[in-house]
Formats: structure tokens, sequence, C-alpha cells
């Protein structure tokens, strides 16, 4: 698959995205990830041309960065706990616009802020588009874990019917931590027919953070196509 392709496609996304759904004094959530970086710089531009007078808050120190390189205002859910319009990416989405999130470990600060924003809206490439979740992601469901219960977690995991990983560091040895100092454990179900009914299951365990399902939350998904178009998708 062409990388430029694919790059094309996430910036197209994000352009449309951008174009049709922020407006002047909104308080906008940024998620995390590589297409979140085309959505800032639009933004910034928008914003320095248009006067928009929004304000951003950041899911991850990645997008901390960003809006503050972009020259955009940073604010904190203290300040605005009602966010007219949240941002982010997603691994997958399915035909129903459930989504697994999470490949880049910020799963559990992109749901809060997701979960206190008026619209989630997404921004992928056509790769991140399938019918069923688990048909094109093949890494698995991240759910973020209490370090202590990774193990007995991972057994539980297996018992209905996942093959669990520990999400190891790619830079230092040992598990990859979180921002919030948890771990992460890839769970691979294959194709998930019922994703609501699987996360239930999850939450429940002890130890369990929060899980990369995003179910029921996004209202619109922006998906840049193989040929230059975009894919829009809405309940």
């Amino acid at each position: 698959m062409s990388k430029e392709l694919i790059e094309i496609g996430k910036k197209n996304a994000a352009i449309k995205a951008v174009e049709e759904n922020v407006k002047k004094n909104m308080i906008i959530g940024i998620g995390s990830g590589s297409t979140i970086v085309y959505a800032i710089e639009i933004i910034a531009e928008m914003n320095r041309k248009e006067h928009l007078n929004v304000k951003c808050i950041p899911s991850s120190y990645q997008s901390y960065q960003l809006i503050l390189n972009n020259g955009l205002e940073l604010a904190s859910l203290d300040q605005y706990p009602d966010i007219d319009l949240d941002i982010d990416g997603a691994d997958e989405i399915d035909k129903n616009l459930n989504l697994i999130k999470g490949g880049g470990g910020c799963l559990v600060q992109e749901k809060i802020l997701a979960s206190n924003s008026k619209n989630l809206v997404i921004i992928a490439d056509f790769r991140k588009n399938s019918e069923k979740l688990g048909t094109n992601w093949k890494k698995g469901v991240p759910i973020e874990v209490i370090p202590m219960a990774y193990v007995p977690l991972m057994k539980k995991l297996e018992k209905m019917g996942g093959k669990p990983i520990l999400r190891m560091a790619q830079s230092k040895s040992g598990p990859l931590i979180t921002d919030n100092s948890n771990f992460i454990i890839d769970v691979d179900f294959g194709i998930i027919s019922n994703p609501s009914e699987l996360n239930e299951k999850i939450l429940p365990l002890p130890g369990v953070v929060d899980t990369g399902f995003f179910i029921n939350m996004a209202s619109r998904a922006y998906i840049g196509q193989k040929d230059g178009k975009v894919l829009v998708l809405q309940k």
C-alpha cells in the first residue's frame, strides 16, 4: 500500500472534517495520533485567517505539544468540562461508527474527552474502515489495566475467547507505561460481531481501567479514500 496515498487520505479527511465542524469560539478536544497532526495544522491556519478564538484541550502530551507549537490556545477540562467538539483518529471504524482506539496508548484520556463532548468527529484513512471491528485492525483491542492485575486479567480475557498480549515499550525494556502509570493488554478477539456486548463483559473485571472500544460515541467519521475523495459516515 502506497504510503503517499495513505497520507493524502489522512490529510483530505482532516481538511473536510475541520472545515465542516470547527466554528468560532469553540472548545475543542484534540485527540492523538498521526492523523491529528493534519487536523491541528488546519485548525491553526483557520484560526489565524478567521480569528476563530478556539480553545483546545489535549488528550496526550503529543496533542499538548501540537497545540502549543501551532500557536493555539491551550485549555483543560477543569476550565471547560463541556466540550463543543472532539476531533480524533481511530484504529478501526465499523458500519455503526463503533471504534477501536488506543493503538497509541492514550485511550483513557481520549475517552474522557469524547464522553464530555457534544460531538466526536473521527478522521481516518481508507485502511481503518471495516464492516465489523477486527476485520482490518489485527493488533487487538487495547485494554488499560492496573499493573498488579495484569496476569489474572490476561487469564480471564483468554477464557473469554481472546488472545491477550502485554504491550511492551519500544525504546526501553519492560511493559509500556501509559500516561496514567498503567499497563495495556492488547487482546485479539478476531472478528467482533457485537462490540457493545464484549465491552460490557470486560469493563467490570477488577483491574480494568477502560477499553479501547468507543461504542455509540462518534457522531461522524471522515475517511480519506484512495481516489482523493472523502467518505463521510454519520448516524
